[in-house]
């Protein structure tokens, strides 16, 4: 009990709670898909999200670009997806591409997203954040579906599988 406890007070304060893990499709000059962890929803009515998008990357010059984007709570089978999608750039690699050559995406609201993901989210940003190393963006909720059953993908399971560290 003590060696667990010792393990536990280690972990910064930000890492001790498990968070679900999302992709963000976006459209653009180059359609992408983009790992978030720092995603909430923060009002009822309206129903807002807040997402916060890595700067420097594909997602975010897509987002600033267009008018809405698509955020898809990932299932806890899909950590394997979190390689390409989180830790290779879209500046680089067609990630849309591999996954329609995988057969892994369908089209929802002129998005491509993911086949097996638990559900879909439409969001219009209304403003924004400098956040640091990302941008925060407030969203208003204009359409969503629920797609399959299932648990959905957390930092936990990630860590379990050794893709993170925190």
């Amino acid at each position: 009990m003590q060696e667990s406890k010792e393990k536990l007070t280690r972990k910064k304060p930000w890492n001790r709670a498990s968070l679900a893990v999302y992709s963000v499709s976006s459209m653009g000059e180059k359609p992408n898909m983009h790992i978030c962890t720092y995603v909430s929803a923060v009002s009822m009515k309206p129903k807002r999200m807040m997402v916060a998008i890595y700067h420097g990357t594909q997602t975010l010059r897509n987002v600033e670009q267009t008018e809405t984007f698509v955020l898809q709570l990932l299932a806890s089978h899909q950590y394997r997806l979190v390689d390409m999608l989180g830790k290779k750039s879209g500046l680089r690699i067609n990630k849309i591409l591999r996954l329609q050559q995988k057969k892994l995406l369908h089209t929802w609201n002129g998005f491509e997203v993911l086949n097996d993901c638990l559900a879909t989210m439409l969001l219009k940003p209304i403003t924004h954040l400098e956040a640091g190393d990302h941008r925060m963006y407030l969203c208003d909720v204009l359409a969503y579906r629920n797609i399959s059953n299932g648990l959905p993908l957390t930092t936990q399971i990630l860590h379990e599988k050794g893709i993170i560290r925190a």
